[in-house]
């Protein structure tokens, strides 16, 4: 008898959503001591499909048929109360988001020892919660517990919701996309760290997904989500190297595959020279020591016209801290930023203006950076208006640009709030391309995206910098996206460059060994997609 056994599932979406059902006629097992990866798009219905085995569906999204039976029980019928004891102790749940899922006001410890009393095992909780820590791979267990979840990264943070979810070590654990938004390395970490933990206790695993990279290296079997329909299921090996199902062969299709292509050398001018910059930060106060962080330093690089750099490394490294200084969205202490000769770090801010127009940037989240309040037309044309150029001229500029990056005129009259994550980073897109810049910074501009999205974005931006002549510094912690897009890469740790150089030699033949860390880092390294 399998572990988790879910028939015919189908959840109700309120009215007026894009279908009837959230999830369709779902059904799937998974075994004690076996790793099932649900993979599919945003809106596919993965995480619809844990919350319900959970219980833990909001009352807008009713269950209409089907049965889900745990160890032979099925939770559709237990009572919240019987559902309350289950759950924690024989299933436990690993959220997307562990700063959206932990109690900012509590101490990492407390939290933990906060599961284990609920289920009546208090007794055991100063005992069971440095074990938990120490478990889980974290330094120094006892500093961890006495941290609030803020002073924590965010791989630090998603090997804590681990501790909690293991620590009366359930039968089955799922994992709703636990890595999507960490670099390769902790991702990595965190996969072998689920890997080892369930092979060692025998648990159950169900992994949610959208990253065919994470399947390659995690999963015993797939289940392939599309418009709430398990649309493909089987072995992992199968369903990797021979998909049947289309959708499956597009998703597989659009995972970057890390392999850097040959790029003929660009060879024109010098557009951007960063030398010698240098950027502290002071951290601590009043109820604390102060201490000093280098965030950039030794991280000299130039940038010819025409010419993608990749600036590439994990969260903390300085990427995004030195495409902010040639901005001049913060100041450095020292060093030369010369954009066409002319040193941007001693412009005032009325002699910066001009530059505004000739150099923009695409930020990471999109929607934190849209006016939420002002219609998509009016964001892209702000830039424009703002810098002498009549509205209507403006206006007019802004539906070229909507067409540019795919999506229809319609767009102009709404708000952020109404499109997809891919359609807001295209958005976003639009309006850096308002401005008719010659240089584009792009901030991890896909890191949050589902793969096919992901696709989608990188081929845009390539389409659009070979039509427009842009030059671009591209920032992302992706080694398989600097791959794609990249004419060279500069590797930064600690706020450095420790290798930089043409991203085919970087790639076969790295230098540093941090370089070789990332690259080994990539989800699903040893697995080659099959040419569909």
């Amino acid at each position: 008898m399998s572990l988790l056994s879910v028939e015919g599932l189908t959840v109700a979406l309120p009215p007026g959503g894009d279908r009837a059902d959230a999830i369709e006629d779902v059904s799937f097992s998974v075994d004690a001591g076996e790793i099932l990866c649900v993979v599919g798009e945003s809106g596919s219905g993965k995480s619809i499909t844990a919350n319900a085995v959970m219980g833990l569906l909001p009352k807008g999204l009713p269950v209409r048929a089907g049965a889900i039976a745990f160890e032979g029980t099925d939770l559709l019928r237990l009572g919240a109360e019987p559902m309350r004891k289950l759950r924690g102790q024989r299933l436990a749940m690993i959220f997307q988001e562990p700063m959206t899922a932990l109690n900012p006001l509590m101490r990492v410890g407390d939290q933990i020892a906060e599961v284990l009393q609920v289920h009546g095992a208090a007794a055991d909780a100063a005992r069971r919660v440095p074990e938990l820590l120490a478990a889980v791979n974290l330094p120094d267990p006892a500093a961890i517990a006495r941290s609030h979840p803020f002073r924590l990264s965010g791989g630090q943070r998603q090997r804590v919701m681990i501790a909690m979810a293991l620590a009366l070590e359930p039968a089955l654990l799922i994992a709703d996309e636990p890595t999507t938004a960490l670099d390769v390395t902790t991702q990595m970490q965190i996969l072998r760290l689920i890997r080892e933990i369930q092979s060692r206790r025998g648990m159950g695993v169900l992994f949610i997904t959208h990253d065919f990279g994470v399947v390659a290296e995690i999963a015993d079997r797939v289940a392939v989500m599309q418009h709430g329909r398990i649309v493909e299921q089987g072995p992992a090996a199968e369903v990797l190297n021979a998909p049947q199902h289309p959708y499956t062969r597009g998703l597989i299709a659009a995972v970057p595959h890390g392999a850097a292509p040959e790029r003929a050398a660009i060879t024109g001018e010098e557009v951007l020279r960063v030398t010698d910059i240098a950027k502290t930060y002071r951290r601590g106060g009043i109820f604390g020591a102060k201490a000093v962080v280098r965030a950039v330093h030794d991280a000299d690089f130039t940038l010819k016209r025409g010419e993608t750099l990749g600036l590439v490394g994990e969260s903390g490294s300085g990427k995004s801290t030195l495409a902010r200084c040639v901005v001049k969205l913060v100041t450095p202490e020292q060093g030369e930023i010369a954009y066409d000769g002319t040193n941007l770090r001693l412009l005032s801010r009325a002699a910066w203006k001009p530059y505004r127009q000739r150099i923009q940037m695409i930020f990471q989240d999109p929607y934190a950076s849209l006016n939420p309040r002002r219609t998509v037309g009016d964001t892209i044309a702000e830039g424009p208006v703002t810098h002498g150029t009549p509205r209507a001229e403006a206006l007019g500029r802004a539906r070229e640009l909507l067409r540019l990056v795919q999506l229809d005129a319609g767009a102009m009259d709404r708000y952020p709030h109404e499109f997809s994550g891919g359609q807001r980073q295209r958005i976003g897109i639009a309006r850096a391309l308002a401005m008719r810049p010659d240089l584009l910074i792009a901030d991890e501009p896909v890191s949050a995206l589902d793969v096919s999205v992901q696709a989608q974005v990188l081929a845009l931006l390539a389409e659009i910098k070979a039509r427009l002549g842009l030059t671009m510094l591209f920032i992302t912690h992706d080694l398989r996206v600097a791959a794609q897009i990249c004419d060279r890469v500069a590797v930064m740790q600690r706020g450095a460059i420790v290798e930089q150089g043409p991203t085919r030699q970087v790639f076969s033949a790295p230098q540093h060994a941090y370089t070789r860390q990332l690259l080994d880092s990539i989800p699903g390294r040893g697995w080659t997609p099959p040419q569909l």
